[in-house]
């Protein structure tokens, strides 16, 4: 599942949507729509486009890569990218129609992946699903612990069952993934880790309590763990993206013309540095370079993909007299 801040609080309970929810409303949806037909935005009058696809060499022919939360956003495109590249994906998530397409388009595209229904917060799940991989295609090289959810609430508003869902999800997931996959890179004497975790981890917003403080012990997971097993040959970091353009933020059954008037709006208003949303792609791009060879030497480290969101706030200076 993806990851990114939350914006606007839902009315939909976690039993209802149990998969996947949507953080941003019908109001604030209006709002940005509104905005962005009211006036100019930025100085170019528009956000810029994502950058075209690179073709990059393949820096994973060979290797293992495990994802949690890979049938959509984020995780999709991590799975994509690293079977692109020469990896063998072995992925998971609740949504096994979802988790079949991915595998095949994968195959269609003549990379590698195969897909394993499990459930983050299922200990037994999450164990079962890093024995098959390792099983399937002999060990595990890298993980990408994607799999979250988010809950758009005011704190006092969060039922004790929501805040657990999302730490359970979010925070004892990513637990339960490094417990699992660390013996079998401690046996092969390397390994590669990266936890995607959120800019939200660093700058929170009202209604996203829990899902910052989730977002926040990941950090701490991956500092434990960076130097834990640092010293047998496992790197571990997190990534913190921005907003992305995903079904996690976009709100179901909106048309593709008013999501589109709603991007154009929220970035300048949301994001001071490149002024629009991340796209899935280039969060993906991210996390491979993470996983790299070319970062050999990071670890504990949580990097921001956020195009300048969280670099600060432009001063805005009231009138002298």
């Amino acid at each position: 599942m993806d990851t990114t801040n939350p914006l606007a609080p839902s009315t939909v309970s976690p039993a209802a949507t149990p998969a996947r929810r949507s953080l941003l409303g019908a109001s604030a949806l209006g709002l940005a729509a509104a905005a962005a037909t009211a006036g100019p935005l930025g100085a170019a009058g528009r956000a810029e486009a994502a950058p075209q696809e690179r073709r990059t060499p393949r820096r994973f022919e060979g290797r293992t890569v495990l994802i949690t939360g890979a049938t959509s956003g984020i995780g999709r495109a991590a799975a994509t990218a690293f079977a692109a590249e020469g990896a063998r994906v072995g992925f998971c998530g609740r949504r096994a129609e979802l988790g079949r397409q991915v595998e095949q388009e994968i195959r269609r595209g003549g990379g590698e992946a195969s897909y394993f229904p499990a459930d983050v917060r299922d200990p037994a799940q999450v164990e079962r699903f890093t024995e098959q991989v390792a099983a399937r295609y002999g060990g595990i090289d890298i993980a990408v612990n994607n799999a979250g959810i988010g809950s758009g609430r005011l704190l006092h508003e969060l039922t004790v069952a929501e805040w657990d869902d999302v730490m359970n999800t979010n925070a004892r997931g990513v637990f339960l993934a490094v417990k699992y996959q660390v013996p079998h890179m401690l046996k092969a004497g390397r390994g590669v880790i990266v936890c995607t975790a959120s800019s939200a981890a660093e700058q929170a917003r009202p209604n996203g309590g829990a899902y910052a403080a989730s977002k926040r012990a990941i950090q701490g997971i991956v500092k434990a763990a960076a130097l834990a097993y640092g010293p047998r040959g496992i790197r571990v970091n997190a990534i913190l993206p921005g907003t992305t353009d995903t079904a996690f933020v976009r709100p179901p059954g909106v048309p593709d013309a008013d999501w589109a008037r709603f991007k154009q709006a929220f970035g300048p208003l949301n994001v001071e540095g490149l002024e629009r949303m991340a796209e899935p792609a280039e969060i993906a791009r991210a996390i491979l370079a993470l996983a790299s060879d070319d970062f050999a030497y990071q670890s504990g480290a949580s990097v921001p993909v956020d195009g300048g969101a969280t670099a600060g706030r432009r001063l805005v200076m009231p009138p002298a007299r």
